[in-house]
């Protein structure tokens, strides 16, 4: 882990750059709201691995239908938002997510081991930030957490 100051758009660049196609071949309805960019502390490789997990989740584990990247500010931190349509697990569930080796009980044919939001948490953390996950009815937002310079 690195740590390092990097811009927001640098990374959301990258992962535009990587789904806009992918995406579209899948027929998934893909959106990146607007933000104002800023410095990161973090490493910014480790971030986009985190949001590159994120992402994979929500085209495995949505319901194919509508994708999108959300931003805010809280005090002196940069929240970035994964957002799918489709609330694909029970929320009873969703105190687990972050459990080494859980998969939830939408995922019976789906291949996985259960590690990667595990590893996600544990790689926010790492770099003074954090993750969660909330649930609607008709979608899933998983939030990453990392502190602005």
């Amino acid at each position: 882990m690195e740590e390092e100051e990097f811009y927001l758009s640098e990374v959301v660049r990258k992962l535009e750059t990587y789904y806009r196609d992918k995406l579209s071949y899948q027929h998934i309805e893909f959106s990146i709201m607007s933000y104002e960019d800023c410095l990161i502390k973090g490493d910014s490789e480790r971030f986009l691995e985190v949001l590159e997990n994120i992402m994979e989740n929500a085209i495995k584990y949505g319901d194919g239908r509508k994708i999108s990247i959300h931003f805010s500010q809280e005090e002196d931190c940069q929240l970035v938002g994964v957002v799918n349509s489709g609330n694909s697990l029970p929320e009873q569930e969703i105190s687990h997510i972050f459990d080494s080796f859980w998969r939830g009980s939408n995922t019976q044919e789906i291949e996985g081991s259960g590690l990667g939001l595990f590893i996600c948490r544990r790689l926010m953390g790492n770099m003074k930030g954090d993750i969660f996950v909330t649930g609607k009815e008709d979608s899933m937002t998983v939030t990453v957490v990392i502190p602005r310079v």
